[in-house]
């Protein structure tokens, strides 16, 4: 059995990285009575989120990295310089293997078809599970949509197995729209009434997840798939079911950020980082003492002695340090530290100086002194929190042709605290155009290092794409998917290559 599921991700090309291919569990387990325990299904259970973090530089990498906030200055050899740019052809296909996002798939569908047969002393407990199960699906399903468009559909787990009935073609972008949606309903008819968090932790999935889910794929399929009006007033009614959920915006944008302060009202969904278990991956976006400490910050005070570790291969671009270029709204000091060659006679750069400009260190997840010179970085990630809601519901209430200015003017408020001025800051509604540009400049500030970008520029419409990267042009339609590689193709041959790249 074993041998054949390992044909099987060979064939289908679903993972390019050997940890990837380690599926005995659940489904090798379930010959030897994996599945008749609750404790075997919570061991599973557990399993579905350690693969989720092993995959979280990749969803990453996927929803920001081709954005308009990253390739500007670093200290060291800078990282993904071909995705920035956008540098893409069959031949540098990247993430091959479906970023070995099936390989997470297969332990889920393993999960969903098994779990239900096994007996829980609280019935409300296993509902809980499948629909975190059913939620993360359509998470993956959603993802591998956005970036590949059609994929193969795969809903069972694989046990004993005919190889010759391996290869499976890619099926077309609506019916993976229709699966996602379908595994939203799923999701959310298994948590009934039940809006908790399991354990009463945020890094497990949820009702409010699905909710935040649903609003997202629905204003996409509404937007970019013909959805209209019926798919955005499906987004909003999901949206605004949230707020009843026990979420709600912290009071202060800094609040949300460092070790003590994961356990917030404003997660929804987070990826845990722990000391000695994993480490998340923002130490790439930091730097080393002997690089770091000759510079001086903005108040022009010396770097020399500030605890540091890690290197620095991502740098925010011009562009994204004058959207922030902003001393009262909280957003700037919370998300960097940004250095410069000399201290200005003692007075520092309190705004960008593009002539002394020496790089960047992103602080929204610095991890913590480690007492020994270095950083952990074990800042829990999140994927959705309440910020994002109140925006996409403003997206869906702007392609509704509704004021979004409420929900603009909630972030804006909650970002200048005591410095917020109605007049000054404030948002008044304009044309649809002027709202979506004011939509995305917001979750631009809002979202930096949250792997949201990408996806909100894509979202909103391939003409806001072409209008803020710049290495993207109108005729460029076939780049904002991804090709798939050709070894995958060899394995594979039902697979064809994404259109515009033959």
């Amino acid at each position: 059995m074993k041998k054949y599921i390992y044909i099987l991700f060979t064939v289908l090309g679903l993972s390019s990285c050997e940890s990837e291919l380690e599926i005995t569990s659940p489904s090798q387990l379930t010959t030897a009575g994996f599945w008749d325990t609750e404790e075997g299904a919570m061991a599973a259970h557990t399993g579905l989120y350690g693969t989720y973090r092993f995959s979280n530089y990749s969803f990453w990498l996927l929803g920001e990295i081709r954005s308009d906030i990253w390739g500007g200055e670093t200290f060291e050899s800078p990282s993904s310089i071909n995705l920035i740019e956008s540098n893409i052809n069959v031949s540098t296909a990247p993430f091959g293997g479906w970023a070995g996002l099936y390989s997470n798939i297969h332990k889920l569908n393993d999960f969903i078809i098994n779990a239900p047969n096994v007996s829980f002393a609280n019935e409300e407990d296993k509902n809980h599970l499948m629909g975190q199960a059913y939620g993360l699906r359509a998470f993956y399903y959603y993802t591998l949509l956005k970036t590949w468009g059609g994929v193969p559909i795969i809903l069972e787990p694989f046990t004993e197995i005919d190889p010759a009935g391996l290869s499976r073609a890619r099926s077309s972008q609506s019916e993976v729209m229709a699966q996602i949606k379908s595994d939203i309903t799923a999701s959310l008819s298994a948590f009934g009434s039940d809006g908790s968090f399991f354990d009463g932790s945020k890094v497990y999935w949820s009702k409010a997840a699905t909710l935040a889910l649903k609003g997202d794929v629905y204003i996409w399929s509404g937007n970019l798939m013909g959805g209209g009006a019926t798919d955005f007033n499906e987004a909003k009614s999901a949206l605004q079911q949230i707020a009843l959920l026990e979420v709600d915006l912290e009071s202060t944008y800094p609040d949300l950020w460092g070790k003590v302060n994961e356990d917030n009202s404003e997660f929804i969904f987070a990826v845990q980082y722990k000391d000695q278990e994993s480490s998340n991956f923002y130490n790439s976006f930091t730097g080393r003492s002997t690089e770091i400490y000759p510079a001086f910050n903005e108040s022009g005070a010396s770097m020399d002695g500030f605890v540091i570790g890690g290197a620095n291969r991502f740098g925010p671009v011009e562009k994204t340090i004058l959207l922030l270029d902003d001393n009262e709204d909280s957003r700037k000091a919370a998300n960097f530290i940004f250095l410069y060659s000399n201290d200005n006679g003692g007075t520092g750069y309190p705004n960008y100086d593009a002539a002394n400009y020496f790089g960047a260190i992103f602080t929204k997840f610095l991890g913590d002194d480690d007492g020994t010179g270095g950083r952990i970085f074990e800042n829990d990630t999140p994927v959705y929190r309440y910020a994002d809601v109140v925006l996409l519901l403003a997206e869906a209430k702007n392609l509704l042709g509704e004021d979004p200015s409420v929900e603009i003017n909630q972030i804006r408020e909650r970002a200048y605290g005591v410095n917020y001025v109605v007049g000054t800051h404030g948002y008044t509604n304009g044309s649809q155009t002027d709202n979506a540009n004011a939509i995305l400049n917001e979750r631009y500030k809002e979202f930096i290092g949250e792997g949201k970008r990408w996806w909100d520029l894509r979202r909103a419409g391939n003409s806001f794409v072409f209008d803020n990267v710049s290495f993207l042009n109108a005729g460029d339609e076939h780049k904002l998917l991804l090709p798939i590689t050709l070894d995958m193709i060899g394995r594979n041959p039902l697979l064809e290559q994404t259109p515009g790249y033959n």
